[in-house]
């Protein structure tokens, strides 16, 4: 038995009116994403000036109480993520301030490669395999809540909510560390 005529563009219409919705849902949430990390959405105090940036004195230990520093070398440290993500959530950030890796160039590579490299050894630490169900990257501007660079190490990604899957996946607003030094590669000096 077939439906009549009527019935039909009737059950079209309501399909495009369905799938409309679901687009301009999509469209907000992006809209939301990009409100939440334009004005920023962290406790930290957000600064483009090096002597007032809270990660340039966590990183030199110039004023406290920093975070608990879990790894130190001369370049960068690795902290626990106040906000965190997923299970594992850390941040490595360099001791010189960058406001983001926009601000990086070709003789950055290494700095980048050395934070990744490091962050993947401190994730072995707690068991963690940074090939499998695991994200290490940074956002790009103006998708940012601390204008210092910072390198996300996060792990499960499975386990992250909705909002924070979206909010770490490989686009034009987050960059895997992998992607960041194809960038840098490119850049001019």
């Amino acid at each position: 038995m077939c439906a009549p005529a009527p019935m039909l563009a009737f059950s079209d219409k309501l399909i495009k009116k369905k799938k409309t919705i679901l687009v301009l849902c999509g469209f907000s949430m992006l809209l939301l994403l990009v409100l939440v990390y334009t004005w920023g959405s962290n406790s930290y105090a957000t600064s483009t000036s090096p002597t007032s940036c809270k990660f340039c004195d966590f990183a030199n230990r110039r004023q406290g109480p920093p975070p608990v520093l879990l790894v130190e070398t001369d370049e960068y440290v690795i902290f626990e993520d106040i906000a965190p993500a997923s299970k594992y959530h850390y941040l490595a950030i360099p001791k010189l301030h960058f406001e983001s890796l926009n601000a990086l160039n070709k003789s950055h590579y290494g700095l980048v490669k050395r934070m990744e490299e490091g962050m993947i050894e401190f994730l072995k630490t707690k068991n963690v395999d940074a090939n499998n169900d695991t994200i290490i990257g940074f956002h790009i501007p103006p998708f940012i809540s601390v204008t210092h660079l910072h390198l996300h190490g996060i792990s499960p990604a499975s386990e992250m909510s909705l909002l924070n899957k979206i909010n770490f996946m490989e686009s034009f607003w987050f960059k895997s560390a992998q992607s960041a030094r194809e960038i840098l590669e490119h850049r001019e000096l």
